[in-house]
């Protein structure tokens, strides 16, 4: 199965490929069997932050894990959030982390140069589509500033980020970035929130956030590539599925499973316990939450 392909289905079906990051190496066994359980089809992600903050380890890590349960037609493997400036506001050195992961045999990648002015973002993301193309693997940037981890909107309400669309994706900008970048998809600032990851507030529960259902659509128009959505959990549902209708693609799920695993594990310290739990909440998603148990057929 090919992840662009599997994208670009999503998008000309009104459906979506739902992402899931792995910030603890055990949660993705689980996670890859209530994908093919509920015969849909669905990214296992992880994110620069997930082996620097969390216990992933390294994306050759997870890669190896993946190899143990992968599931042939129902499963992709994604490098989510390599930042060119991270959320402790240092540079990275990330084209050598892209080259890792092509190596690793990851199937896309993702390069975040969002908070660099436009140029820089353009720069950034070209050098690694360039990379990634050369090895036949699709990019994913990100244009906008989404809410949450990488931001400096925490003080503001999150109302009143909303109405005043702060930092929400521009369409003209937009345009300009994916002819010149050479990018596959788009992740989008549309409403959404970053789950935290400072360990005060990281088994905070996400607020109830919405989506401008009209930018996505006219950025999807515009563009006429797939659209992504990070920070997926916390988002009223009637939201998803009309943000899905309108263009999104891919989405990426990350705090719906990994509090779940979290509190499973300082309850009883017991791994196949924890497991358990993201299986069911993994599942759970899938089929009531995003609505993808059964895509296989469509996507694959």
């Amino acid at each position: 199965m090919n992840a662009k392909t599997a994208v670009r289905k999503a998008l000309e079906n009104g459906l979506v490929v739902p992402a899931f990051n792995i910030p603890y190496p055990p949660m993705l066994k689980p996670v890859a069997q209530a994908i093919a359980d509920e015969n849909s089809v669905a990214m296992i992600q992880v994110a620069r932050l997930e082996w620097e903050k969390f216990e992933s380890v390294s994306l050759e890590n997870i890669a190896e894990e993946y190899g143990k349960y992968a599931v042939e037609g129902h499963t992709l493997l994604h490098l989510d959030h390599v930042p060119v400036i991270d959320e402790d506001h240092l540079e990275v050195d990330y084209l050598p982390i892209i080259r890792r992961a092509i190596a690793a045999g990851y199937q896309s990648v993702m390069i975040d140069a969002s908070r660099l002015d436009l140029d820089g973002n353009i720069a950034a993301t070209r050098s690694v589509a360039d990379l990634a193309h050369a090895a036949g693997i699709p990019v994913e940037a990100e244009l906008g500033a989404v809410m949450g981890h990488e931001t400096s909107q925490a003080s503001i309400p999150y109302e009143e980020i909303f109405a005043r669309r702060l930092g929400f994706t521009e369409v003209d900008d937009a345009l300009r970035f994916v002819k010149e970048s050479a990018c596959d998809w788009l992740s989008v600032a549309v409403g959404s929130v970053h789950g935290a990851i400072a360990s005060n507030l990281k088994d905070q529960k996400k607020p109830a956030a919405k989506l401008d259902i009209e930018r996505i659509a006219q950025l999807r128009e515009a563009l006429d590539i797939p659209l992504v959505l990070h920070g997926g959990s916390g988002i009223e549902n009637d939201y998803i599925v009309r943000g899905i209708r309108a263009g999104i693609a891919k989405i990426n799920v990350g705090t719906e499973l990994r509090q779940p695993y979290e509190r499973a594990m300082r309850e009883k310290n017991d791994v196949e316990y924890a497991r358990e739990k993201v299986y069911l909440r993994c599942r759970e998603l899938i089929r009531d939450f995003l609505r993808t148990a059964n895509d296989a057929p469509i996507l694959s």
